[in-house]
């Protein structure tokens, strides 16, 4: 199918760039590491070699939602410890 889409974007006189998107191989409920995948020559990068972060999350291999739990809290506890300067009171 990856064959396929190049072919069509040598076509319409497009370039993929397959340093941007990540890939991730799943077979039988477990991460494939073997499995690559290339487009323009060029293999994608895995999740597992390089994470991505999409919508404001961290995706990596071990897609699981424990680690992303204690980062928010480490970040929420770094904002609230910074003194504020953009407060300001008026009292009248």
């Amino acid at each position: 199918m990856l064959e396929r889409l190049d072919v069509l974007m040598a076509w319409c006189r497009l370039k993929f760039k397959p340093k941007k998107p990540r890939s991730l191989s799943v077979r039988k409920g477990k991460i494939d590491a073997t499995t690559t995948f290339t487009v323009a020559n060029q293999q994608i990068p895995t999740v597992s070699q390089e994470p991505v972060k999409s919508l404001g999350r961290w995706y990596d291999s071990s897609m699981k939602n424990t680690k992303r739990g204690l980062e928010a809290v480490k970040l929420a506890t770094e904002g609230l410890c910074q003194p504020s300067t953009d407060v300001a009171f008026r009292v009248s």
